[in-house]
């Protein structure tokens, strides 16, 4: 995919832009820093924006057909052939930016410069098939699962873009979700990183889900939406909504983008970062 730049105040800010329009998580993208904020005099006059460039990750060449595949409840599976790079190790963080080095003493860390040519990033000839990440993902969470002395069937299926959605689906799993889906978070994102360790840091995305937790609030959300779209249509004004996640920012943005006469933008910081709908 073709490189997108934006720029913002700190280079958190510019990647967070380029998730709105990518219409994607962080985890998703890699980037590169091309220019660091500079403060100006008294920090006012003459400074700069950050400047980076996004695109998306690259995904394993494997591309096995569509299925789904479930694990009886309480029973775990094996792990394919439990191939594991020697690179690999508990202690690799599962994603996102890292600190960098950076000379202004006074600035904040930057996340870590990701590669910048399709050249620097080619995928490894033995990379972990797709479906065999899948295998990892699925008997990691079932492994969760049991070590909480819950019941549940764990299910996997591999998208076209290599993105492997997991579902759990069992009853009394609101401890798995938590407050606003804060612990589903956490379980998706201990996901990520097991796979990420067995596939030697070069796995497919991951999306998981619990007791339908996502998907009941992707189809609320997209609703309310609706709504807040016909009364900027009514009235011609803009509406913000109230500040949210990338995840469901994205849910705004595909859901305006499927209606004529409205269109959506992105401001303010994380955490108050926001949608708002305006006329076109």
């Amino acid at each position: 995919m073709e490189w997108v730049q934006t720029t913002g105040r700190t280079v958190d800010e510019a990647v967070e832009k380029a998730l709105d329009e990518l219409h994607v998580h962080l985890d998703d993208i890699e980037f590169e820093v091309l220019d660091e904020p500079k403060s100006g005099f008294l920090g006012r006059f003459g400074g700069s924006d950050a400047r980076v460039r996004v695109r998306l990750k690259p995904v394993s060449r494997e591309k096995p057909q569509d299925r789904r595949r479930g694990k009886p409840k309480g029973k775990r599976g094996g792990r394919g052939d439990g191939r594991r790079s020697e690179s690999g190790s508990r202690d690799q963080p599962s994603r996102g930016p890292k600190p960098a080095k950076t000379k202004n003493p006074n600035s904040k860390p930057k996340p870590k410069i990701e590669t910048g040519t399709e050249e620097s990033t080619p995928m490894s000839d033995d990379t972990m098939p797709v479906d065999e990440q899948a295998e990892v993902a699925e008997d990691f969470i079932q492994g969760l699962i049991e070590a909480m002395g819950m019941d549940a069937e764990v299910s996997s299926s591999i998208l076209d873009e290599d993105v492997i959605e997991l579902d759990v689906d069992g009853d009394e799993l609101g401890l798995l979700v938590g407050p606003k889906g804060a612990t589903l978070q956490a379980v998706e994102e201990l996901t990520r990183a097991a796979v990420q360790r067995d596939s030697g840091g070069q796995a497919a995305r991951i999306r998981v889900d619990i007791a339908g937790y996502k998907a009941k609030r992707r189809v609320a959300l997209a609703a309310f939406t609706r709504k807040v779209v016909d009364e900027v249509l009514e009235t011609g004004e803009a509406r913000a909504m109230e500040p949210m996640g990338s995840v469901d920012r994205k849910t705004v943005h595909d859901t305006v983008n499927e209606i004529d006469g409205v269109v959506t933008s992105s401001e303010g910081e994380d955490p108050r970062r926001y949608v708002v709908i305006q006329p076109a």
